[in-house]
């Protein structure tokens, strides 16, 4: 049970810099500020279902992905890097505020001008604001790892991933449900704050898996 508890630790603690749910919750309240509480609450939970399914589908699917189109470890782990630290970058040296991709602006447009309610609970605040490329290819990458060999039982690397994803989405669905109470708590400053700080931490793992896998391609050619 301990082992388990390590592994989902483990998992969250990759993961969460990079899903980064402060900054979904900003998006959130942007995009949102017309819905009724019911609206508001539905979308939430389907935007925690969606991420859930992302990171099930890049868990159990990547392999054979690369396996397809022919990727190599090391290749994915370089490239699943440098996107991770481009994101830290850009975290860290915000040229825009927190929630001003081109995809919110799009769905900001389509909310002006929809008669209907419009569904913002895939995009952008599922992908690519919390399961974004970096995020798709940090698990990828971590269930190859994972695969190729590490201290855990089987039964843990069975279990772990499902249950590290399902709290990864728990914890979206509470930030979503509280988005008001967190904003008015952290505010906009001590969101931009997390960010710099995530993003910080995010460059130095983007570093790591690229110094990992050029170590990994060095290590093949001998």
């Amino acid at each position: 049970m301990l082992e388990l508890i390590k592994a989902i630790g483990l998992g969250l603690v990759v993961i969460l810099p990079l899903a980064n749910p402060l900054t979904t919750v900003a998006l959130f309240l942007g995009l949102a500020s017309e819905m009724n509480f019911q609206e508001r609450n539905r979308q939430a939970l389907q935007a925690s279902i969606y991420v859930f399914a992302i990171m099930m589908v890049a868990w159990y699917a990547g392999s054979a992905v690369l396996h397809t189109f022919g990727i190599s470890i090391p290749g994915l782990r370089i490239a699943g890097g440098l996107i991770v630290a481009f994101i830290g970058f850009r975290m860290l040296f915000p040229a825009k505020p927190v929630g001003h991709s081109v995809e919110a602006k799009h769905k900001h447009d389509e909310l002006e001008t929809a008669q209907e309610p419009v569904n913002i609970a895939f995009v952008p605040l599922a992908m690519p604001s919390t399961a974004g490329p970096g995020t798709i290819a940090m698990i990828i990458s971590s269930a190859s790892t994972v695969r190729s060999g590490v201290d855990f039982p089987a039964w843990v690397l069975n279990v772990a991933p499902v249950l590290t994803f399902l709290v990864v989405s728990v914890i979206l669905w509470i930030s979503l449900r509280s988005s008001g109470a967190i904003m008015r708590l952290v505010g906009k400053g001590g969101i931009e704050a997390i960010s710099r700080l995530m993003g910080f931490l995010l460059v130095c793992m983007g570093v790591q898996f690229i110094i990992n896998g050029v170590l990994e391609v060095i290590h093949n050619f001998h």
